[in-house]
């Protein structure tokens, strides 16, 4: 039943980005130019996510568990330290370069677009790589 329900959840959000334009790079990266021809509707795209988000997380914190009988684990963390700047920082460089972030990248490798493959392979690289930095520091300094 877990398998469905997150392949059915993976499909519905899938099919949000392609309706949304999400899934374009093109189209993000007319977002992300301010100074130029800006396209400020992938703005409505995402103050409507942050809107059904807060409904559900408000939802979900009144639950005992979830439709599946699995514990709710709502974010928590407030604050704002260097590891999130940063993180935000390369998050938004490769936003901004590639107009594509993780969500999307799937979906482009689901429709075999090359851009989405070299995009995905370089993503998974990159978390490869942060879990070997991880695994290297662990005991020699705190990240």
């Amino acid at each position: 039943m877990k398998f469905i329900v997150a392949l059915l959840s993976g499909v519905i959000f899938g099919l949000g980005l392609i309706v949304a334009g999400m899934s374009n790079p093109a189209k993000v990266l007319a977002f992300l130019d301010l100074a130029g021809q800006w396209n400020p509707s992938l703005a409505l795209v995402m103050v409507s996510g942050i809107a059904v988000m807060i409904g559900g997380f408000k939802w979900a914190a009144k639950m005992p568990s979830s439709l599946l009988g699995l514990p709710f684990h709502l974010p928590n963390a407030k604050d704002i330290d260097l590891k999130l700047v940063f993180g935000s920082a390369i998050f938004g460089l490769g936003w901004g370069l590639a107009g594509i972030c993780p969500g999307p990248a799937v979906v482009l490798v689901g429709a075999g677009l090359q851009s989405g493959i070299v995009f995905f392979v370089a993503m998974l690289a990159g978390m490869a790589l942060f879990q070997i930095g991880t695994h290297y520091l662990v005991g020699r300094k705190k990240i």
